[in-house]
């Protein structure tokens, strides 16, 4: 078995940023935040999406005979890149890959599809040795793989007291979310989940359709859930949108992109570092200050704090009884 994954969150820059540290060129993700095609049809060309859903564990997940939606295609799984998820916390990694190792053999990537991305001379090494076994095995030597689970490592939230890659299944609590992905690929749209059996087929589909066909199918697939149930997020794989910016001398959208990829790297080296240390410092610091000005300064100071961690469980509480609270979704 490989050594450890942890959980990285959902998020575009993360997404990025981790298709950059492994090689690959010219690709960004972005945040949809509507289900509305012409959302995704205005960042053409798009590759495919990434949808994180919470994981029903009420009731079966893996299909047998047929999925919930659409139909299994087992002769897909010889000629694609499709791996079973034999580790947990890699689906997320293990989602982007679906879609980014499915465009990167022209044989397979036609101009229908998006085209074809420059994956990096590593990750080209790893599908060519790959490509050939069973979908099975590749979950394994994905697993297995130090490039890719120190790079998905690498953006994991830094904490001292939490190592995720030691759980075992029974120490898990709350709610579990899983990451999949939708592309199409040789006039198809496939969903790719590293659970199912096989590539799940949704039938034909060309660049031009993705937008309209892959969100009816994350509508019907949202609507299995109750109403109350609000914990989605879906990003799109994408050409980098500073290539479009060069090309038609947008030099503001240019800028733009810059900025973010800037707030991006800022983002992510944070999340490379705790700061247990610092913030106990500062405490210290401001309990010596407390201490120093005498008299009832500390004891009110304590005093006033508790007041407003028991209001805020007050409110915390209160909330538990509506529709639900938002919350930072990982998988």
């Amino acid at each position: 078995m490989s050594g450890g994954w942890n959980t990285i969150e959902s998020d575009a820059g993360v997404f990025t940023d981790l298709l950059t540290n492994l090689g690959v060129k010219g690709v960004q993700f972005e945040e949809l935040l509507s289900l509305e095609p012409d959302a995704l049809a205005q960042l053409h060309p798009v590759y495919g999406v990434i949808f994180l859903f919470k994981y029903p564990t009420n009731e079966p997940y893996r299909g047998t005979d047929k999925p919930l939606d659409g139909t299994f295609d087992y002769d897909a799984s010889e000629r694609l890149f499709f791996a079973h998820q034999t580790i947990q916390n890699a689906c997320g990694t293990q989602a982007l890959l679906s879609v980014l190792l499915n465009k990167a053999d022209p044989s397979v990537s036609q101009e229908g599809d998006a085209g074809y991305i420059d994956i990096g001379d590593k990750l080209r090494d790893f599908r060519d040795f790959t490509i050939a076994l069973p979908a099975e095995i590749r979950g394994e030597a994905l697993s297995n793989s130090e490039l890719i689970r120190d790079t998905h490592n690498s953006f994991a939230r830094s904490s001292p007291f939490i190592d995720e890659t030691q759980r075992r299944p029974d120490e898990e609590d709350g709610d579990a979310f899983h990451f999949i992905a939708y592309s199409p690929i040789g006039g198809t749209l496939y969903e790719l989940d590293g659970l199912q059996p096989a590539p799940i087929s949704h039938g034909a589909c060309t660049q031009e359709d993705f937008p309209q066909k892959v969100m009816d199918v994350l509508q019907r697939r949202i609507a299995r859930y109750d109403a109350s149930e609000i914990r989605f997020n879906l990003l799109a794989m994408i050409r980098d949108l500073r290539i479009r910016a060069r090309e038609f001398a947008d030099e503001e959208l240019l800028a733009s992109e810059e900025r973010k990829r800037e707030a991006w790297r800022f983002e992510n080296a944070l999340r490379r570092h705790n700061f247990v240390g610092f913030a106990g410092e500062i405490l210290k610091g401001v309990v010596s200050a407390k201490l120093a000005a005498g008299g009832s300064a500390y004891d009110d100071w304590v005093n006033q704090g508790k007041k407003k961690m028991e209001k805020r469980a007050a409110e915390q509480r209160a909330r538990k009884g509506g529709e639900g609270e938002d919350v930072e979704m990982q998988g």
